[in-house]
């Protein structure tokens, strides 16, 4: 059983905005809570439409990767003046969680923290810097009940300056990237479902192309050597949050991307770190709509990973694969899911940088152990009449894995999210 009620606060403004009036605060948190609503220091924006999703927390769809807006919105930001559109972002969160795990262990503990951080615009439409600080402070959390995540191990308070990096313009669609912040793509991701969000040391190239009426390419690239794990105030190598003996340092390149036209996409990444691990990563969608008010969507991935160079990670040669499928039918303001997935070779499948994106994982089981097959039937609803309020409940069941010590699992959750004090969630 567990119970877990996170809670977040955020708000943001420009550096104009701060002088004469303070920001103004609505409820968001990337992953606390996946509802989002911001208002801007002088006008509140207006209600947002119910935003239907069946992506877990801390799991980043492969069509939702490398850029985090829209076309226009990107090509707005590359137009604006450094300071005068410096951005500042303030988030209050806080969480409790109290786990009792198939071990019978329990995890609890209440923490208090956020971030504040910034990101210029761009000076002489080239150059922009960006800063982030994440804190995390124990409120509650007895000794012997450590390891939900919220605290660093032994439930001690860290604060952590996550993000420091630089931004270059190569051209109004291309961006490259250096220095500490957070990126998402599928099985490198802020995995942002406690207190502080994954961020990583790397340099990086991105691009949007395309788009406005055509087809939209989105496309990313770069070498992540370093990564802070969410509750750890420390960067430490690829390598060795992958689990590679002591002493090996590797990191990670990837190269992927994804093409989208109407409710079509298509993609593919890759992610290979030299002597540990690679692994490749495929993602198709498509969406046909119903009625005015009801529509179908159908995804399908694929995912391989195996040993590479010295196979210094296990010390030996390793290969596993997964794949899944997924419908979506969303009615109204009601969305109802349906997945399967199905996972094979020699060993688990593994997520070291991210959340796991296989179909069926879920807040307390990935269900991608080796021989593992596992089926979910999820039902949510938006509240059209308080934006970022939703409830959602889901049942997964999994099969035995290949492993004759470990055995078949089911979960069933149902959960609460919105812009109260607190929400909601039973597993």
């Amino acid at each position: 059983m567990e119970v877990a009620t996170p809670s977040s606060l955020s708000g943001t403004a420009s550096a104009a905005e701060l002088t004469p009036a303070p920001a103004s605060a609505g409820t968001a948190a990337q992953a606390a809570i996946p509802a989002t609503a911001q208002a801007s220091a002088a006008t509140a924006a207006p209600p947002a439409e119910p935003v239907h999703s069946s992506t877990e927390q801390g799991q980043t769809p492969l069509d939702e990767s490398f850029a985090e807006q829209t076309h226009a919105e990107w090509v707005r930001e590359t137009r604006r003046q450094a300071w005068q559109d410096t951005k500042w972002d303030v988030q209050l969160r806080s969480y409790y969680l109290d786990r009792e795990k198939y071990d019978d262990s329990e995890s609890e503990a209440w923490a208090l923290g956020g971030s504040i951080g910034l990101k210029t615009g761009y000076f002489r439409e080239r150059f922009a810097m960006g800063a982030t600080a994440y804190t995390s402070q124990r409120l509650h959390g007895p000794d012997d009940k450590d390891g939900t995540l919220l605290l660093q191990p032994g439930q001690h308070g860290y604060t952590v300056l996550g993000e420091l990096y630089g931004e270059f313009l190569i051209n109004p669609k291309t961006r490259l990237s250096f220095g500490r912040r957070g990126i998402d793509t599928p099985y490198i991701n802020r995995n942002d479902s406690r207190m502080t969000p994954n961020t990583f040391e790397a340099i990086t190239v991105q691009g949007l192309y395309g788009g406005e009426g055509k087809g939209e390419w989105r496309v990313g690239g770069g070498y992540f050597d370093e990564i802070k794990e969410r509750n750890s105030d420390e960067f430490v190598s690829m390598a060795t949050d992958a689990g590679a003996p002591l002493g090996v340092e590797r990191g990670v390149y990837a190269l992927g991307a994804n093409y989208k036209l109407g409710e079509f996409s298509i993609g593919a990444i890759n992610y290979y770190s030299d002597d540990i691990i690679n692994i490749f990563y495929t993602e198709g969608k498509y969406g046909a709509t119903l009625s005015d008010n009801s529509k179908l969507t159908f995804a399908v991935q694929y995912t391989d990973q195996g040993a590479t160079g010295d196979q210094l990670l296990r010390g030996a040669d390793f290969n596993s694969d997964a794949w899944g499928a997924k419908a979506d039918l969303s009615f109204g303001n009601a969305l109802f899911t349906t997945a399967y997935t199905s996972a094979s070779g020699d060993t688990n499948m593994q997520a070291p940088w991210s959340g796991y994106p296989g179909y069926t994982s879920v807040q307390v089981e990935d269900f991608n152990r080796n021989g593992e097959d596992a089926w979910m039937l999820r039902a949510s609803y938006a509240f059209k009449s308080v934006p970022g309020l939703s409830l959602y409940g889901l049942y997964v069941d999994g099969s035995d894995p290949v492993s004759p010590t470990e055995y078949s699992r089911k979960k069933w959750t149902s959960t609460c999210n919105g812009p109260l004090p607190k929400a909601c969630s039973r597993a």
